[in-house]
């Protein structure tokens, strides 16, 4: 009897000459994505002329990230564009023995201990930025959940002393560099070569965070090689140490996770140390602020949950400060979190390139050909996720998470899985807890916002107040003129750009 003919893989309807799905993607990029789970587990799109292959099955997936990892190459035209910015970072890197290397000396900096080492003075951090907001004002809200992470991370990575002239270029300069870089993802390759004033400004601005992050390297490097001051100086040190551990702690708030890396036994190059500090700023940024704006919008909306949050943080913490050792103990916020990473992305579309034909669940993926995967696609999957429009935490209580493990992406899998998914966790905790605890009401004030597809999954436009004094109790459907308590956002319901 013969085999079974092997399935054709469908081809996405609405493509045009020469661009192919482009506009779709341009336009309605959430839902076009989605919708291409009704075409098949493989789907063919042609991204301009050139065809590409969207995996809509999460089994397949796997074999993508996990099982069959080696022929599926990192690269893609997302990943040659970030490779641009990011260099060889642990995110854009190719694989191989450099990749393997370089993600063995990385892995000790994001491991449980040395975040904790470092989470008091991220605290402080934190506490400091949020608290310094006037009260009754509208914020942008994306632009502050941006500031305040890079500031915590800016902490954790280079140490509490970092100069602050350092961290408040840092600060300005990001917002702008990843502007450039996403502009540099959606536009040809020949385009980003030209000498166009936009062009000019990012490389400006890109040479400049490179010799920023030499400065705080070379800042790191000096306090690990000096003394503690002097021999007399040292010997005090350590005996104030001996007799108080609280001396000690404050000591290990100084260092920053990077001094794994300057002591390293087979250190990195200085070339090799920027792209990592690069490739690592820019996660924190943009992934973690998208999450928390999400979050603090879906709070907004839902009084239940606020409420929920508020009586854990008061139950855990009572009238004192925030400490580290408090964040395992707030589930629910953990939910709240989770639950805001699945329904917003953060990542949408991410892609591999086959390093050979391959069949892929009975279809064939030709040698060089883009694989793409898509963690918004995987994690609106209504199979696996009851309305999953809807948001709500405690689909994430106990026993419901290993049912959708395989469909929750958002930090990838397999061996190229998010090396600093420990540490997201602990940024997002603390940062919505002291939010929280530093504000106890805050509203929307602008309108409801629109997901656009860009990097990540990030709100076109949000803006709210924080107020010290306690909100009316809300759970009545007491909302902010205009402003429906049930209301959605629209997915895609403006032209955004696309990184495909």
């Amino acid at each position: 009897m013969n085999a079974p003919a092997t399935p054709p893989t469908r081809t996405a309807p609405g493509g045009l000459p020469l661009i192919g799905h482009g506009l779709q993607l341009a336009r309605n990029p959430l839902p076009f994505i989605k919708s291409l789970r009704d075409h098949g587990p493989v789907v063919r799109i042609r991204i301009g002329p050139t065809p590409a292959y969207v995996v809509t099955d999460p089994a397949l997936t796997r074999k993508v990230l996990v099982t069959d990892a080696a022929h599926y190459a990192k690269g893609g035209k997302i990943i040659d564009a970030l490779r641009v910015f990011f260099g060889d970072g642990l995110a854009t890197i190719a694989d191989g023995d450099a990749h393997l290397r370089n993600r063995r000396l990385m892995q000790p900096m994001f491991n449980k201990a040395h975040i904790a080492d470092r989470g008091d003075a991220m605290i402080e951090q934190v506490a400091a930025t949020v608290g310094a907001w006037p009260e009754a004002r509208p914020r942008d809200v994306y632009q502050d959940m941006n500031e305040v992470t890079l500031a915590a991370f800016l902490v954790a990575l280079f140490g509490a002393d970092l100069p602050q002239h350092l961290a408040g270029e840092f600060t300005a300069l990001m917002p702008e560099i990843m502007k450039g870089t996403i502009r540099q993802t959606i536009l040809p390759p020949w385009a980003t070569r030209l000498p166009l004033p936009a062009n000019r400004a990012h490389a400006q601005r890109v040479a400049r965070l490179r010799a920023l992050i030499d400065q705080a390297i070379d800042h790191r490097a000096g306090r690990a090689a000096a003394p503690s001051a002097d021999a007399d100086a040292g010997g005090a040190a350590a005996a104030a140490e001996a007799g108080c551990p609280h001396a000690a702690a404050a000591r290990q708030q100084q260092t920053g996770l990077f001094d794994t890396l300057l002591t390293a036994e087979d250190p990195l190059t200085r070339q090799q140390l920027q792209d990592e500090a690069i490739t690592l700023l820019t996660g924190a940024i943009e992934t973690t602020g998208t999450t928390l704006a999400w979050t603090l919008y879906e709070i907004t909306r839902h009084p239940p949950v606020e409420q929920r949050l508020r009586e854990e943080l008061a139950t855990v913490c009572a009238d004192r400060p925030l400490a580290y050792d408090d964040l395992e103990h707030l589930p629910y916020a953990r939910r709240v979190l989770q639950e805001a990473i699945r329904k917003y992305g953060p990542a949408w579309l991410v892609t591999r390139t086959a390093t050979r034909d391959l069949d892929l669940g009975g279809h064939l993926v030709p040698e060089g050909a883009d694989v793409v995967w898509s963690p918004y696609l995987h994690q609106h999957d209504p199979d696996v996720f009851t309305d999953p429009d809807s948001f709500d935490p405690d689909r994430w209580t106990n026993g419901n998470g290993p049912a959708t493990r395989g469909s929750f992406l958002a930090f990838g899998d397999g061996r190229r899985k998010c090396i600093g998914e420990n540490f997201a966790w602990a940024e997002l905790q603390i940062i919505l807890a002291t939010i929280l605890r530093t504000w106890p009401s805050f509203r929307l004030t602008s309108r409801v916002p629109r997901p656009q597809a860009v990097v990540t999954v990030k709100p076109d436009r949000m803006t709210m107040e924080f107020h010290r004094q306690p909100a009316p109790d809300r759970r009545t459907g007491d909302e902010p003129a205009g402003i429906a308590a049930d209301q959605e956002p629209g997915p895609g319901t403006r032209p955004s750009p696309s990184t495909g």
